[in-house]
């Protein structure tokens, strides 16, 4: 299992419950985290006081990442070949004085050849009387101009944005810096289908399990704003509509980093000011990006459970393809009113796995009638790989060890048992518009990557993810 050995029932019991509410696992301890970027096959944040995290395949966090400077709140961005680091140089002093400095990096990772920072620039100042701190900052490369934007401040006074220069990183001569917001910090700006959004921190930081941070947006049609939210407030009169929030036992999200990995697949990177069962300290999150009547909300990680694998394409179930076990019949007509009325047992699976095949069985999608064959069982794989955001998972037939694996003809199937092989892996992705692609770690015997498609309304198979299509997607029904 990950992160430590366990034996017993019990103890492996209480780890499967606590691994579901894990933000990343490995040593992900941060705050203040970059947008994580990546970088010669490897992913990497950084965070305040210098340093940061490196992940080789986006699950497992541990420390090496290097960044010169100290101070607080870095950002990261590629451009070309190189990527663009911003940072707080104070920290957030007290006095309010503040600077604000980018470096380039052609690499990344520290062991790259290629690794060697520029020397620093200074791109904003704060002189502790004016109405801003100048620091978190965030930088946006607009997709429609090519123009080079950071956003950056804190609670003392105002979010304000300048232009920097794309090719130097330094300040766009001639620009001065225009307010956005207020009562927020560490804000980065997101541009969709025509939209420029604003997100930004708000609620208190710093206190540990105490802590109130929350993230917020508001939109705009220009990049200077107004940016309203929802029900039309500004954010320089304190508006902004609810991204993500405390769940449960992580607590205070804040540090907005957006990811675009494909069209339709889309996460936000930030910090809880305390996991509670890391300890309470402040760690690296990852959670998907759903857009939602035209704003973003935070999506979920991937919860264990059993459920009915549910195709966007019609609604029909994924079940094992197996003879239809019939339920005794009881017409409602015909009966006099005063029988007495006695439950029907659900079909147990005792009741109808005696006549199936032993092997290999195929799947196919039919309609759910919440049997045996139809109800899939999914939990994190006890395997020390994921991607970016979450573990594989094993996906097994309800009280059974029967497995559903990708085969070398691109193909899916179930196998008599689980053995933790790559293609009985699975990817899980909630994907922009709240629905899921369900992806094996390989394919046997090919480097495409594929993901479950229904490929008729009673076909399912393997083929390349498109968003566009409803054959790509599915839900997961808990009944």
């Amino acid at each position: 299992m990950k992160r430590m050995h366990v034996t017993g029932r019990i103890t492996l019991l209480v780890l499967l419950i606590t691994q579901t509410v894990l933000a990343q696992i490995g040593r992900p301890f941060i705050h203040d985290p970059s947008t994580i970027a990546a970088c010669d096959g490897k992913y990497f944040t950084f965070g305040t006081g210098g340093g940061g995290l490196i992940s080789d395949d986006g699950w497992t966090w541990y420390g090496g990442g290097v960044r010169p400077g100290g101070g607080a709140a870095p950002d990261v961005l590629k451009i070309g070949d190189r990527y663009l680091v911003v940072y707080g140089a104070t920290g957030g002093s007290p006095s309010h004085k503040g600077a604000i400095l980018t470096m380039w990096n052609k690499s990344l990772d520290p062991k790259s050849p290629d690794f060697k920072y520029s020397e620093p620039v200074v791109v904003a100042t704060s002189d502790g009387y004016e109405e801003n701190d100048a620091i978190d900052p965030g930088l946006m490369l607009d997709p429609t101009t090519g123009r080079l934007w950071m956003t950056y401040g804190t609670y003392f006074g105002y979010t304000r944005l300048v232009e920097l220069d794309p090719k130097t990183g330094k300040l766009k001569a001639g620009n001065k810096p225009v307010d956005l917001a207020i009562v927020c910090e560490a804000s980065t700006l997101v541009y969709r289908d025509g939209w420029y959004y604003l997100l930004a921190t708000h609620g208190s930081c710093c206190d540990g399990a105490n802590s109130t941070y929350n993230v917020v947006v508001g939109r705009s049609k220009k990049i200077t704003g107004p940016y309203l939210d929802n029900v039309g407030r500004s954010m320089l009169e304190g508006g902004g509509k609810l991204v993500v929030a405390t769940r449960g036992g992580l607590i205070g999200p804040g540090h907005f980093g957006h990811i675009i990995l494909e069209k339709g697949v889309e996460k936000m990177s930030l910090h809880y000011e305390a996991d509670l069962e890391q300890g309470g300290r402040s760690v690296l999150g990852i959670l998907p990006v759903v857009w939602k009547d035209g704003w973003p909300v935070a999506g979920e990680k991937f919860k264990e459970g059993t459920y009915e694998i549910e195709s966007v394409r019609r609604g029909y179930g994924l079940e094992l393809a197996v003879d239809f076990t019939r339920m005794p019949v009881v017409r409602g007509f015909g009966q006099p009113s005063n029988d007495p009325i006695k439950p029907v047992p659900a079909q147990q699976l005792a009741d109808v796995m005696k006549n199936w095949p032993t092997g290999e069985i195929k799947v196919r999608i039919g309609d759910y009638m919440d049997r045996p064959h139809q109800k899939w069982t999914i939990t994190d794989a006890p395997d020390t790989t994921g991607y970016l955001g979450g573990p594989y998972y094993k996906i097994v037939l309800a009280g059974t060890d029967r497995a559903l694996a990708a085969t070398a003809d691109a193909e899916v199937t179930t196998v008599s048992a689980f053995t933790g092989a790559p293609e009985q892996l699975w990817r899980i992705d909630q994907l922009t518009d709240g629905t899921y692609r369900i992806m094996p770690k390989i394919v046997p015997n090919s480097k495409k990557k594929l993901a479950l498609v229904s490929s008729g309304d009673s076909t399912p198979t393997l083929a390349e993810f498109d968003v566009s299509s409803d054959n790509s997607k599915w839900n997961f029904r808990e009944h």
